[in-house]
């Protein structure tokens, strides 16, 4: 039998999304594309295999999220994410005089909309009891 997803599930599949996106570029100098761009860097086997293993981890999220919610489903949850940011603008949270705040909010935006990508075959059996073809057991 299958195990039942929760709200803790999810957040693990975020802070996994988080670290993909936030690992690849952020606004500061701690990030992958930061450190391949600046002065000095070296080609490497340790920045190749970096780069290997970032491009490995963003197929399997964006196919899994792709084929989890297709691209009505990207759409709509992108929609959701821009309205939540817009909503937050206009709550004063942050400003959109900041280019960086507004980069830190779509990054996280862009990591929730993967997250819901790989989590929804377990909420969508949790809310209507389907299977997806990959869930069926031997």
């Amino acid at each position: 039998m299958a195990q039942q997803f929760s709200i803790l599930d999810f957040f693990g599949r975020w802070l996994l999304t988080a670290l993909l996106v936030f690992g690849t570029y952020n606004p500061t100098d701690y990030s992958y594309l930061s450190w391949i761009t600046s002065d000095g860097m070296a080609w490497d086997p340790v920045p190749a295999l970096v780069t290997v293993l970032l491009l490995i981890a963003w197929l399997v999220f964006l196919r899994n999220t792709f084929l989890a919610i297709g691209p009505l489903g990207i759409i709509l949850c992108s929609a959701l994410v821009a309205c939540i940011i817009w909503l937050l603008i206009d709550w004063g949270v942050f400003s959109i005089e900041s280019s960086s705040a507004v980069a830190w909010a779509v990054l996280a935006g862009l990591s929730l909309v993967l997250a819901i990508g790989l989590s929804w075959p377990h909420i969508r059996r949790g809310l209507t009891g389907q299977l997806t073809v990959d869930d069926v057991e031997d």
